[in-house]
């Protein structure tokens, strides 16, 4: 579906004032926090974007508010490019699509990963297939845009702090309109 940039960004604005699932937080303060740390860790344009709608497919099905807790996998990684593949490249798009899997690497290569996670993302790796066997993983990291997502995933994790101050979503628009294909 094409959907212009200012309507995904007034979808953002509005439905992210739901709740993140079962976080403390909105998934619009969730993306800006995650899109907030790419940008502090001096990530490229593209990663940033990546970061502030990674989890735009959450906003965009009609599962209901938190689809995890009713055992739903959304595939909100997919859900996401279909929107958002007109108007960037595979530099943010990738990511996008892969911080999901990204999550089942980490959880497979770094031994202490899953203990970080939070209950509702815990609830969703079991969803998502669960961590990824030694091959899987390391199929996975060879490809494209597979290291970008890993990063985006971590910075997926830390971006559910109550409180976190982060420029709003006007600021990243800036952002946004210089890498708009």
């Amino acid at each position: 579906m094409k959907l212009d940039i200012e309507t995904i960004l007034k979808i953002l604005s509005f439905k992210g004032h739901y709740q993140y699932g079962q976080e403390p937080i909105s998934q619009l303060k969730h993306a800006l926090q995650c899109a907030t740390l790419a940008e502090l860790a001096k990530a490229n344009n593209e990663l940033i974007v990546a970061c502030l709608f990674h989890d735009f497919g959450h906003l965009v099905h009609n599962l209901g508010e938190d689809a995890a807790k009713k055992g739903i996998n959304d595939h909100h990684e997919y859900r996401s490019i279909k929107y958002l593949k007109h108007l960037f490249g595979e530099a943010v798009t990738e990511p996008i699509r892969l911080h999901v899997e990204a999550k089942r690497y980490l959880c497979a290569t770094k031994p202490n990963y899953f203990a970080t996670l939070s209950p509702a993302s815990k609830r969703s790796l079991e969803l998502q297939g669960g961590a990824f066997s030694t091959d899987a993983a390391a199929e996975f990291i060879q490809q494209p845009y597979a290291e970008d997502a890993v990063q985006l995933r971590i910075w997926d994790d830390q971006a559910k702090i109550v409180g976190m101050k982060t420029p709003n979503l006007k600021y990243f628009t800036q952002i946004i309109y210089q890498i708009i294909i």
